[in-house]
C-alpha cells in the first residue's frame, strides 16, 4: 500500500513544510550585469527614450533621471563653450581654440536633441553677456551657437560632410557679415569700406608685382574680398569637420564619416 508520506519526501516541491532557498542565477543583482541585461532585454525603439550611454555602457533611467541629466550635461556644456571663448579672447591663440566654438552646443544637440542644444546657446550667450557684454553674447551666438545646432542637427541625420560643411560655411560667411554690421553700426563708422579700401591697396600691389599697369575696378575688389570671406568659412567649417571627428570619436560618439581622400590624407579610419 502506499505511503502518502513517501511521495513528499520524494518530491520536495510537494510538500509544503520544505522550503526551497535555491533562486535563479540571475535573479541576484550581485550576479547579474549590464551586459546579460542588454542581451536578455535589447533596446527596441518603444524603450529608447530611458536609455542612454554612459561611458560606453547602456543604462535604463527613469524619465526623471534623465530630465536631471540632460539638465546637468546641457549647462556644463554651455559654460564650456562660454570658458573656450573666453580664454580665446583674454589668451588668443589664434585658430586653435576657434575650431572648438562650435562643438559643445553640437554636441548637446547629439546627445540630447534640439530643444537642450538651443537651451545651451542661449545659455552660453547669457553668461558671456553678464561677464563681458551683450555684444560678446550676440557674438558668440552668431554664427558659432548656430553653427553648433546646424551641425548637431545634420550630423544626428546622417548627412554627408558635404551638405554640413555647405550649410556651415554659409552660416560663418553670414556671421562675418553681421558683424561687420553691428560693429558699424554701434561705431558710427562703415568698417566694411576700410576693409575695402585694403584690398584695394592690395590688389594695386599685386598688379604692380606682376607688371600689370592698372587700377582694380571697383567690382574685382568687392568679389577679391567676397571671395576671400566665403573661401575662410569653408576652410574653418572643414577644420572644425575634422577636430570633431576625432574629439567625438574618443567620446564613442559617432558622427558621419568623411570623403575617401580626406581619410586617406589624414590617414584615419
Amino acid at each position: 500500500m502506499h505511503d502518502p508520506h513517501d511521495s513528499l519526501e520524494s518530491n520536495p516541491d510537494n510538500n509544503p513544510d520544505s522550503t526551497n532557498f535555491s533562486t535563479p542565477p540571475d535573479s541576484s543583482p550581485e550576479m547579474s550585469n549590464w551586459v546579460d541585461e542588454a542581451m536578455a532585454n535589447p533596446v527596441s525603439p518603444s524603450t529608447t527614450a530611458n536609455r542612454v550611454t554612459l561611458g560606453g555602457r547602456i543604462s535604463r533611467l527613469s524619465p526623471q533621471q534623465l530630465t536631471t541629466l540632460a539638465t546637468v550635461e546641457t549647462a556644463f556644456l554651455a559654460s564650456t563653450a562660454s570658458l573656450l571663448w573666453l580664454i580665446d579672447y583674454y589668451f588668443p591663440t589664434g585658430p586653435v581654440l576657434r575650431v572648438f566654438f562650435p562643438l559643445p552646443i553640437a554636441l548637446v544637440y547629439l546627445r540630447w536633441g534640439a530643444r537642450s542644444a538651443w537651451m545651451a546657446a542661449l545659455v552660453s550667450a547669457l553668461l558671456l553677456s553678464v561677464l563681458m557684454g551683450p555684444t560678446r553674447g550676440i557674438f558668440y551666438t552668431i554664427p558659432f551657437g548656430v553653427m553648433g545646432v546646424q551641425l548637431g542637427a545634420l550630423w544626428r541625420r546622417g548627412a554627408s560632410w558635404g551638405w554640413s560643411i555647405l550649410f556651415g560655411a554659409m552660416i560663418s560667411a553670414f556671421g562675418f557679415f553681421f558683424r561687420f554690421w553691428l560693429l558699424s553700426l554701434m561705431m558710427g563708422e562703415d568698417l566694411f569700406s576700410l576693409v575695402i579700401a585694403q584690398i584695394t591697396e592690395f590688389l594695386q600691389w599685386l598688379f604692380l608685382r606682376f607688371g600689370w599697369w592698372q587700377v582694380p575696378e571697383v567690382w574685382m575688389v568687392q568679389g577679391f574680398a567676397l571671395a576671400s570671406i566665403v573661401f575662410n568659412s569653408f576652410v574653418y567649417v572643414f577644420v572644425v569637420h575634422i577636430v570633431s571627428m576625432v574629439t567625438l570619436d574618443r567620446l564613442k560618439i559617432a558622427i558621419p564619416r568623411p570623403p575617401k581622400w580626406v581619410r586617406v590624407l589624414l590617414d584615419y579610419d
